[in-house]
């Protein structure tokens, strides 16, 4: 009978500890109170959360004046509202609230995200919720293909983007004046003047420690037409960080977030608003951030130290704390992160020989992505060589260094530059190799640690290739020929380096031409000028084997046909082969050729940095 009732009592017991755990997860998994974009009518009133200063969250009065529909996007809509609170008449709407929640009767209706430049009231637009949350629910497709399903194919690099020379970073968008109301200003447009009737996002203040006034300059007009208010020197630095812990508080709705572009010696964070936490999801901005699509970025908590009132743009400074998770997604209705998650940071180190004969090293690392890493990369090793050498004037610049390619070989580089501005060409020589292998179309590039050593002096060190003379004008197969390159500097000084030259003995009786210049000249006039690269480790190879743009190449050629068919360059063909080509039946799909290399030599560098190029010819007897 006992044994009875205590196994009774245990089943009650069991029934009612499993009723309490299915509340208990229904609880936890039913969805947060959200107000119904339907339900929105004009003179709701309600109340909005955002940091002003420090970390705790401030309430701001909303009021709803309408609905404005079709706006970004088709199907999607904006909420126009009137905000209302003392902070807000002080600073109106300010860069760095984006994302920041709006209530009514307690329900979130979404995140502040839109406002008029200029405008004398605090109007803003808010982004609903549930835009937000299905956007970043959908499906994406997997990184092996493309958005009809069919297989990525690998794109086409010239072989000038790879030099790096006058390398230009491409951002996602156009420089023009954000996603507006009414149609967008390019710069310089005459319609400029009517800024102020477009409901554009808010501006992302996008703080800069360590970064010197020149270089902001150089790189601000690219951040600013993609919706970005550079900030400098008014930000704290962002650490290299382990993953912080993650507790309830952390990242709650109304916080300031940070997204961290460059962390260590110099730092680079873009700041907003978080709109809403599930779990360890976190949603914010409310608009683009750089419309990246797929991401991975740090994602951190941060302080506010105050909001800047401005006539032009008011904007809040923001210092980052330690990293909790990462950005996975960058879209039309703003980013979406996972707190506890990683990223994938690309190390760089830099040591910086000097003028002054002092060595400086400098350590940090940038955010791996197709079209953020080669622009970090490039502000941060300019403002390197201008932290500490001239920006004006004329200069020497010497990179060497390794990229690191997972499962490939390493990337070697070795660049000099003497010129005027020879700072920014340097820093592109290192952006240009990156940007093709993120760009490349093959799945899973990753990119190891950055070492560059490099090496500036205040003083100009160029010379010309004069003219080039044999010391016999006929050789046999087999034989050796020195050639004589008469060197001028520009101060007008001449030296001679004496080049010898192995006729290979398998070459017929002949014609044969021969090449003396420097790299990038040879480079152009190769007779293709884009590859197709088949796989990565092709890539990797073609970057190794770029021509060096410092130093003089001895190159020989013969007479003979050849062809270019698509990137692949096919010299001395035999007549057969040409004929078919040039059948009457077929058109196009080629480039003829009249010269076929033969043998190929790099010179040691020398002092100056040589430029030109010179061809003679060297008869070939029996």
């Amino acid at each position: 009978m006992k044994k009875s009732f205590a196994a009774a009592l245990v089943f009650i017991f069991t029934l009612c500890a499993s009723a309490f755990a299915q509340q208990h997860a229904a609880v936890v998994k039913q969805p947060a109170a959200f107000f119904p974009l339907e339900d929105v009518r004009v003179g709701q009133k309600g109340v909005g959360h955002t940091v002003f200063v420090g970390t705790e969250t401030q309430e701001f009065g909303i009021e709803v004046l309408g609905v404005l529909p079709g706006f970004p996007q088709p199907r999607q809509s904006v909420i126009i509202a009137r905000l209302s609170g003392t902070n807000v008449e002080r600073t109106s709407v300010f860069a760095g609230m984006s994302g920041s929640p709006v209530f009514i009767d307690g329900k979130l209706v979404g995140a502040v995200a839109y406002a008029f430049p200029f405008s004398k009231e605090p109007i803003a637009g808010i982004t609903p919720i549930k835009q937000m949350i299905d956007l970043f629910e959908r499906n994406t497709q997997s990184g092996e293909r493309d958005q009809l399903g069919f297989p990525r194919e690998p794109r086409a690099v010239s072989y000038a983007q790879l030099s790096g020379a006058n390398w230009k970073p491409e951002l996602p968008r156009t420089n023009a004046s954000s996603a507006t109301f009414i149609a967008p200003v390019a710069t310089g447009s005459p319609l400029a003047g009517l800024l102020g009737q477009q409901f554009a996002p808010i501006a992302t203040p996008l703080v800069f420690s360590g970064f010197s006034a020149d270089t902001l300059a150089q790189f601000s007009p690219q951040l600013q037409g993609n919706g970005l208010l550079p900030v400098s020197g008014v930000g704290g630095s962002s650490p290299i960080t382990p993953m912080g812990k993650v507790t309830d508080k952390t990242l709650a709705p109304g916080s300031s977030i940070s997204v961290q572009l460059i962390r260590g010696d110099f730092s680079v964070a873009a700041s907003g608003t978080v709109t809403f936490r599930d779990g360890d999801r976190i949603y914010a901005f409310g608009h683009p951030f750089l419309s990246l699509g797929s991401s991975d970025m740090p994602m951190s908590e941060s302080s506010v130290v105050t909001v800047i009132p401005n006539t032009m743009n008011s904007f809040k400074l923001t210092v980052p704390g330690e990293m909790v998770g990462s950005i996975s997604q960058d879209r039309a209705t703003g980013i979406y992160g996972q707190l506890g998650h990683a990223p994938k940071m690309i190390p760089v180190k830099i040591n910086l020989h000097t003028s002054r004969d002092r060595v400086e090293t400098y350590n940090y690392e940038v955010a791996s992505d197709e079209f953020l890493t080669p622009l970090l990369l490039n502000m941060t090793i300019y403002n390197t060589i201008t932290s500490s050498e001239r920006s004006l004037g004329d200069s020497t610049i010497s990179v060497r260094g390794r990229i690191e390619v997972k499962g490939q070989k390493d990337i070697q580089l070795e660049r000099r530059f003497s010129m005027m501005g020879a700072g920014i060409n340097a820093a592109g020589s290192v952006a240009a190799p990156v940007a093709a292998l993120m760009s490349s179309g093959f799945d899973n590039v990753e990119l190891g640690p950055i070492t560059l050593d490099i090496v500036a002096t205040d003083s100009r060190k160029t010379a010309t290739l004069d003219r080039i003379a044999l010391d016999r004008a006929e050789v046999h197969p087999g034989e050796s020929v020195e050639v004589q390159a008469y060197i001028r500097t520009e101060s007008g000084k001449q030296f001679v380096q004496r080049i010898p030259v192995q006729i290979p003995s398998d070459v017929p009786p002949g014609q044969l031409l021969l090449f003396v210049g420097d790299g990038g000249t040879l480079q152009q006039a190769a007779a293709s000028q884009n590859l197709v690269p088949k796989d990565l480790a092709q890539l990797v190879s073609s970057i190794n084997k770029m021509k060096k743009n410092d130093r003089l190449y001895v190159k020989l050629f013969r007479i003979t046909s050849g062809a270019v068919i698509g990137t692949d360059e096919m010299p001395n063909l035999p007549p057969s082969f040409v004929a078919t080509l040039n059948s009457e039946r077929t058109s196009g799909g080629y480039t003829p050729t009249v010269l076929s290399p033969i043998d190929e030599k790099e010179l040691p560098p020398a002092e100056y940095v040589i430029s030109g190029q010179q061809l003679i010819g060297i008869n070939v007897v029996r």
